[in-house]
């Protein structure tokens, strides 16, 4: 029987652990309700696999199941602290009650810890967000001098708060799409178009910069390039730093990538997928400009691909006619509804069709999100991991992935990652669902 190699030792979460977040909108004041009212024992953290999930050890004999944040060493909630930066000067408790996401009744139990956490200025380009604009940014003589303004927010941020460690998380809306560049070719290359202010840019790599220089590992949950370039990459490298993203997996892709596993396992062919929204929160006004919505179309339509693929299967899924659709409609709020029309073919090419609405609520599915993505990130880097965190993948809809290496977007696979990693760094057997233990004395299932 081949022995599974064991995780490597772990530093423990010792001390406070600083989250840090670019744009304090829905989804940030409705993750921090949620995690302070948590910890008061208010609220219950539903959604976090951190919080509230188990993991299976051993055969299925043994029957052994344990909650994953005591088979890890994941530090507590309770000794995380709050920072922010934000176009608007508005602290987390305005900006709970502007959002619109959460009842008052659940707000208010929190007033005091959300109004302490306050937004500091700014980094932020028009160019990069036309539907948006803000009095509360950073003014410099160049792009490098904002990121060294971001820095010192850093440093003094961990300073004030006495953070030990720090993790930074892009909660603010979707920048517009952008291919990478010449700049982005190396962290040479980079550094100099920081010095010139290069158009190139964007505000979110700025951000992802001064993280990395100072040792800070980055998750990006929207759909934009930001540490997916090789000068982010190598600066990630030289620094030891986890990154991972992108765009926060919640709504219509996250339904996406559990009925396709599903279809594709049975073998059954698809012909066609219509996929439209309707939303009208911050981030709808954002994507209804069509650069922007740009971003989150080629982070939605890449998830089929690489989910059922059709180089392998010409015959069920060469030919699909993939669309995605979305739409500012302000009555809507914060609570999303999207529709999907799925024509299926089955035996002898029968033709059959799925159609799926879902009433949800964006910032409700990303806030658990962005606390697994913390605590996770934050393990990591006390691991030893760095560059692409792809046991991550799980949490995102265009997930990053090596070089030469195609991303998985299969939720189920994602998942056997997640907890196969979750098991490597606990330092137990991996499971690889054989069902072969029934007939020969395996490890495993």
């Amino acid at each position: 029987m081949t022995e599974i190699l064991r995780g490597q030792d772990i530093a423990p979460a010792r001390g406070r652990l600083g989250v840090l977040m670019p744009g304090l909108g829905a989804v940030a004041s409705t993750f921090l309700t949620g995690v302070f009212g948590a910890r008061r024992g208010l609220v219950q953290p539903v959604g976090s696999l951190a919080r509230t999930g188990k993991i299976r050890l051993g055969k299925r004999t043994e029957k052994r199941f344990e909650p994953i944040k005591d088979f890890v060493p994941l530090a507590d909630p309770s000794d995380m602290v709050f920072g922010s930066w934000d176009i608007f000067p508005d602290n987390a408790y305005a900006a709970a009650v502007k959002a619109k996401v959460l009842r008052s009744e659940h707000i208010e139990l929190v007033k005091e810890e959300l109004e302490a956490v306050e937004p500091m200025p700014a980094v932020f380009e028009r160019a990069y967000v036309h539907r948006l604009d803000g009095p509360h940014v950073k003014k410099a003589s160049s792009k490098m001098e904002l990121a060294e303004q971001l820095m010192a927010d850093i440093d003094g941020f961990r300073t004030r708060h006495r953070a030990d460690r720090l993790i930074m998380c892009w909660t603010a809306s979707t920048e517009a799409y952008r291919p990478a560049q010449g700049v982005h070719a190396s962290l040479e290359a980079f550094e100099a178009g920081l010095e010139t202010s290069s158009e190139d840019i964007s505000p979110s790599q700025i951000y992802a910069y001064a993280a990395l220089r100072k040792g800070v590992p980055y998750v990006n949950g929207a759909p934009h390039i930001t540490t997916d370039c090789p000068a982010l990459l190598e600066l990630a490298a030289e620094k030891q730093v986890p990154v991972a993203g992108k765009d926060f997996k919640t709504g219509q892709t996250l339904m996406k990538t559990i009925l396709a596993p599903g279809l594709a396992a049975r073998a059954l062919g698809i012909s066609g997928w219509f996929s439209t929204n309707i939303l009208g929160n911050r981030d709808g006004e954002v994507l209804d400009d069509p650069e922007s919505f740009r971003s989150k179309e080629i982070s939605k339509l890449g998830v089929l691909d690489t989910i059922l693929h059709p180089e392998l299967y010409p015959d069920l899924y060469g030919k699909i006619c993939h669309k995605v659709d979305i739409n500012y409609y302000p009555p809507r709020g914060d609570d999303k509804e999207s529709w999907d029309n799925i024509d299926i073919f089955g035996w002898m090419g029968y033709p059959m069709q799925i159609k799926v609405n879902f009433l949800c609520r964006d910032s409700i599915l990303a806030a658990p999100v962005v606390l697994d993505l913390v605590l996770f990130m934050d393990l990591a880097a006390r691991a030893g991991m760095h560059g692409i965190q792809e046991w991550l993948s799980f949490y995102f809809k265009s997930p990053m992935a090596g070089e030469g290496l195609y991303a998985e977007n299969d939720l189920f696979i994602q998942r056997s990652k997640l907890l196969n990693t979750l098991r490597y760094l606990g330092k137990a057997d991996l499971i690889h669902h054989t069902g072969l233990d029934y007939y020969y004395d395996l490890e495993g299932d």
